[in-house]
């Protein structure tokens, strides 16, 4: 049972990183379309940098800081250059993240990175849980809150949905398309710098990190149609503790396997919906 225990709330810390990751997707496609393949560039980027900020002297809450606004902006860069048609912005974010590779190395090499993260360790009956891993969670559950607010409450946040909902008619009403599509690339850069920045105390990252990042990510978001944040944080949650079950009870080769098989799931199902409606229609 400790086992179990201790083995459930790592897989919601790890989970909560993919759902950040997976929020970042649902933010850029519901409002430009793009689905946007170097999200996991974003975390790497804020994981390796505030790894160099903490080594240069600089305290944590700083250098993490630092490191999501570094993130938001390098998000802002591939928006400027992804929006358009987007059967050609995803050729054009999957080269991105080719291209991130080979930025990544020439400035922080091929060597894994890692920081030290919040210290300490819980004793939950007889598991023992690393703290970092609540705070993971810790910061996540109220993220995901404040998105829930910002798109339900906020002027700017209702005409992002609004460019989701009718490019067109947003634009009639004096939307500014363009910029939105912009701020959800920003958006999206943060929740990746976030997600990066949060999860490296507890996993190394290297330059190829993104893989396993953009895959779980897309995993969890493809549960939502790529347009629920809040479905795509249970998503996340979901497969972060089927991962770390698999891995604890019998091996830990075959996590990514696990997320591939859920979006295949995933997407079989809802075709198979909407082939129905589709004969209900006729």
């Amino acid at each position: 049972m400790s086992d179990l225990i201790a083995y459930v709330v790592t897989g919601l810390g790890l989970g909560a990183g993919y759902a950040l990751v997976g929020s970042g997707l649902v933010a850029i496609y519901r409002v430009t379309g793009v689905v946007n393949f170097a999200q996991g560039a974003f975390a790497v980027v804020a994981a390796m940098l505030t790894s160099t900020l903490l080594a240069a002297g600089l305290p944590h809450v700083l250098s993490e800081t630092l490191a999501v606004v570094v993130a938001a902006g390098a998000g802002v860069l591939v928006g400027l250059i992804a929006t358009g048609e987007p059967g050609a912005a995803l050729i054009v974010t999957l080269g991105v993240g080719v291209f991130a590779y080979a930025v990544e190395i020439v400035l922080w090499g091929d060597q894994p990175r890692s920081f030290g993260g919040l210290p300490g360790v819980l004793t939950v009956g007889d598991a023992r849980i690393q703290a970092h891993y609540l705070l993971i969670l810790a910061v996540t559950v109220p993220v995901f809150a404040g998105l829930a607010l910002f798109f339900g409450r906020t002027d700017l946040g209702k005409a992002l949905t609004a460019c989701a909902s009718n490019r067109y008619a947003a634009r009639v009403v004096g939307i500014n398309v363009r910029r939105m599509g912009l701020l959800a690339f920003a958006l999206g850069g943060a929740l990746g710098g976030l997600a990066g920045v949060l999860t490296t105390p507890v996993q190394q990252v290297t330059f190829d990190s993104d893989v396993t990042l953009i895959v779980n990510g897309f995993a969890a978001a493809v549960l939502g149609g790529l347009t629920r944040p809040g479905v795509a944080l249970a998503g996340g949650l979901l497969l972060g503790v089927a991962q770390t079950l698999i891995a604890g009870f019998g091996g830990g080769a075959y996590q990514l396997e696990v997320a591939l098989l859920l979006m295949l799931t995933v997407m079989v199902i809802q075709a198979t919906r909407a082939g129905s409606l589709v004969g209900a229609t006729r």
